[in-house]
């Protein structure tokens, strides 16, 4: 069985669906490259039906997920991917955040604190690097996870 990673991330717009699923490829791509077969769970993949098959799918997927990965970008963090990431760190699962959004948010310039210590390790920031670079870091740290 395949390694289930979950990609939490603000998905109500064209560009951040966009962004989302060149992630999700991404993560797929370089773990593949580095020998490693992972299955990413997109939630803008699942999203017919009612609210709350929406839900049960979505945390059904969570209680699998070996790794999360939550996209933090916005002047101040999604809702539904702040609550993905209080969910999987109340359920002991690492959360990989990374930033591609070069706005200040929190006291620091990086997210709210409460994500911010929910997160495993540090804030992966783009801070102008070239997305590709960005990816990289991000399997980087999900293989480490694993």
């Amino acid at each position: 069985m395949k390694d289930l990673i979950y990609l939490a991330g603000p998905l109500f717009t064209p560009g951040e669906r966009w962004l989302n699923s060149r992630l999700a490829a991404a993560i797929t791509e370089h773990a593949r490259r580095a020998g490693k077969d992972l299955e990413v769970y997109l939630p803008q993949e699942e999203a017919e039906g009612g609210t709350v098959s929406v839900f049960g799918r979505n945390r059904h997927a969570l209680d699998r997920a070996r790794v999360v990965v939550a996209v933090l970008d916005g002047p101040d963090v999604d809702s539904g991917t702040a609550w993905e990431v209080g969910y999987a760190f109340a359920r002991g699962i690492p959360v990989v955040g990374v930033r591609f959004d070069y706005r200040q948010s929190g006291e620091d310039g990086s997210v709210n604190l409460m994500i911010r210590h929910s997160l495993t390790g540090r804030l992966i920031r783009a801070n102008g690097q070239e997305t590709e670079a960005v990816w990289h870091q991000v399997v980087k740290k999900v293989l480490e996870l694993l």
